[in-house]
């Protein structure tokens, strides 16, 4: 297990919901210049090659004989799943129910993480989940407007599950894998299969290779894929999934006042009332009531020697 300071693990996840929070309203800024699946792919992509230069030095953990299905395996739940059923959902459906949907996923993510990776499950941690979830849902309530597809329905949740899943994969693999190396080959594997999809079904001529197309896309390769994912995995490698999952529900909240901001959306109660909830949420996921052992304290001070 990678073992981080307070301060390294409040750093990395601060730039994690930050950066992830702000990806939804560039990518919905992005997507009127680019088809669906070609930007998944590209960004994705983009962002394997980015981490490249980080992990050529670093061959020698590559063991790629050994290891090269642990890759696809990432590849497919995390890029694959996640970024594609994301981006082609987004057609379907308001932003705000999609999102709402998709950050189901940290609840998923402690289901999983009970059942696979052994982690304690408890009544106040799953209170906790229930409430981050309820929270993305007020937060998100405005956003239920207009038509509601089946399909964007099962493309939201096929989107969280494969996140959830992939997750806990790579907790599970943890240490058979080097970390760099996992996130740069889930990237530029699943980035060049999005890739293949979105040529077939896409046209590269509808690309609208302008200036600000080219730098939201270069910043979310950059900063949202590549350092992004690599944060995440440190945060996951380093202490229960399920406690880094629950900061997740953050994010849309940071999507909602970025989206204000650059997207001139507004700002309501149900904002505030969704942040206390998640506030509330993560305090539950992220503190564990242990009784006291009043009766190894009693034969602790028995077996003490009079003063």
């Amino acid at each position: 297990m990678i073992q981080l300071s307070r301060s390294r693990t409040v750093l990395l996840l601060s730039f994690l919901v930050i950066l992830w929070g702000i990806n939804w309203p560039l990518s919905k800024i992005a997507l009127s210049y680019t088809p669906p699946i070609l930007f998944a792919g590209l960004r994705t992509v983009l962002g394997g090659f980015i981490l490249l230069g980080f992990a050529l030095p670093r061959y020698k953990q590559l063991r790629f004989k050994e290891t090269w299905v642990f890759y696809v395996i990432s590849a497919l739940l995390n890029i694959i799943i996640f970024y594609g059923m994301q981006s082609v959902g987004l057609r379907y459906m308001p932003a705000g129910l999609f999102s709402a949907i998709v950050f189901i996923e940290p609840v998923l993510l402690g289901l999983f993480s009970w059942i696979w990776l052994g982690e304690a499950m408890y009544t106040l941690k799953v209170i906790g989940l229930i409430l981050g979830f309820v929270g993305v849902g007020v937060i998100s309530s405005g956003g239920f407007s207009g038509d509601i597809s089946a399909a964007g329905i099962l493309l939201a949740l096929g989107s969280a599950l494969g996140w959830a899943l992939g997750t806990v994969f790579v907790k599970k693999i943890g240490n058979l894998v080097d970390s760099i190396w996992m996130v740069t080959l889930q990237l530029i594997t699943g980035g060049i299969f999005l890739l293949c999809i979105g040529s077939g079904f896409e046209s590269w001529s509808s690309i609208e290779w302008k200036l600000p197309f080219i730098a939201n896309l270069l910043f979310i390769a950059i900063f949202v894929i590549a350092f992004g994912w690599l944060a995440y995995f440190t945060l996951v490698g380093s202490g229960e999934a399920s406690k880094v999952g629950s900061y997740t529900f953050l994010i849309p909240l940071i999507a909602i006042v970025c989206s204000s901001f650059m997207l001139h959306e507004a700002i309501t109660l149900k904002l505030l009332a969704g942040l206390l909830l998640i506030v509330v949420s993560i305090c539950c996921v992220n503190l564990q009531l242990k009784p006291k052992n009043v009766k190894g304290e009693l034969d602790s001070k028995s077996n003490k020697s009079p003063a």
